[in-house]
């Protein structure tokens, strides 16, 4: 049996690799393990939006086929989330989580040969669908000297007439940083002047500490369609994870060439998810904001928890879901993280799953730990030495 060799060269799914550290061992009360490795909120979903689902799954048409683009009233309901004249409901399609977004998005502007502008460290599953799609990720460097913030002008040194798309994260995912609304305007006037479209993923937003405020103005411009792409998930906001329901907002040019992709890889994302995510818009506000105070009160115990305890460790950055550590250790990233997994039951990912040059980092998804848990994963950071 002969395989897709541009599968075969993609990397395993890292969240899978790390999980089979510790698959099949039996943790002792007193010293369970810590999973940190994957970004999931540690909750469920609203009782209302519960209570909801119980009575929409009822209904017949739910367990039917829906349009490819999802159903209308969500999106018309997240284009008037978006605040913007300029945006409305022929410019948003609903998709199977966030994931699925990016890859149809990238399978529409791109063709094998093509390439991508990727922060490093980036998103695994970003680099992933590039990697199967036969398109090139070309490393956009995030310094930690200036805050992992990745810098307009270097982008631009790297566009090339195969640039396809240029990717921001914001939140970052891996690092948690907010991108302040100044570099992400620069870039959407980087695009502007270079015709390559802007890919905005703000799968963290509910989450930034300053949810009043518009992040960017890209959707203030009334031509913002013919140079941006903008990814979305319900997942965190809501604890939708398992649900997989997310959001792609793009000109009709685009979701038409999206709908292609949409029809063949899911007919349309989940009937009884669309209805959660929209009751979840409608109904969940004040649950919402709750849940985002809860993750910045486990950030700043994480924060609180490592400086008090001399691990040798560092944090190159901390936001919403994430915190991104240095390690003191002269050892690859992966060693760094199995031996934690394996001596300290303390599940981290290692930098170098985010990209090269990443070795001298572990990431920590601390959204699904309780903040008393917190000085328990210092204590292990600090007497669980390589």
């Amino acid at each position: 049996m002969q395989f897709n060799q541009n599968v075969i060269d993609t990397e395993f799914p890292p969240v899978t690799e790390a999980a089979g550290w510790v698959s099949g061992r039996n943790f002792p009360k007193d010293f369970p393990l810590i999973d940190v490795s994957q970004a999931v909120p540690g909750y469920s979903t609203s009782p209302e939006i519960l209570n909801h689902l119980a009575e929409a799954i009822k209904q017949p048409q739910v367990s039917k086929y829906g349009h490819a683009l999802g159903l209308t009233p969500l999106r018309e309901q997240y284009a008037a989330e978006l605040q913007s004249r300029y945006v409305g409901v022929d410019n948003v399609a609903i998709t199977a989580g966030c994931n699925q977004a990016f890859y149809v998005a990238a399978a529409a502007l791109c063709q094998p040969g093509d390439s991508m502008l990727l922060p490093l460290p980036w998103y695994f599953n970003h680099k992933m669908s590039l990697d199967m799609l036969g398109v090139e990720a070309t490393p956009l460097p995030c310094d930690p000297a200036n805050q992992l913030l990745p810098d307009p002008e270097v982008a631009k040194q790297l566009i090339t007439k195969r640039t396809r798309g240029i990717v921001l994260i914001t939140p970052n995912n891996p690092t948690g940083q907010v991108y302040p609304q100044e570099t992400i305007d620069a870039f959407y006037q980087l695009s502007r002047q270079t015709g390559v479209p802007l890919i905005l993923d703000e799968t963290y937003c509910d989450f930034r500490d300053d949810t009043d405020k518009r992040p960017h103005s890209v959707f203030d411009d009334p031509d913002w369609s013919g140079h941006a792409i903008h990814l979305y998930s319900f997942s965190k906001a809501y604890a939708l994870a398992g649900y997989r329901v997310g959001a792609l907002v793009a000109s009709p040019q685009v979701l038409t060439e999206v709908t292609k992709v949409l029809d063949c890889v899911a007919i349309c994302a989940p009937q009884v998810s669309q209805h959660a995510a929209l009751y979840g818009l409608q109904h969940a506000a004040n649950w919402k904001a709750q849940k985002k105070q809860l993750m910045h009160e486990r950030a700043e115990a994480f924060q609180s928890a490592l400086s008090n305890h001399n691990h040798g460790y560092s944090i190159a950055a901390i936001g919403a879901y994430f915190a991104y550590l240095r390690h003191p250790f002269e050892s690859d990233s992966r060693r760094v993280a199995r031996h934690l997994a394996e001596h300290a039951n303390l599940l981290t990912l290692p930098g170098g799953m985010f990209g090269p040059g990443q070795e001298e980092f572990l990431r920590v998804a601390f959204a699904n730990v309780a903040s008393e848990k917190m000085p328990e994963i210092a204590a292990r950071l600090t007497e669980f030495t390589v």
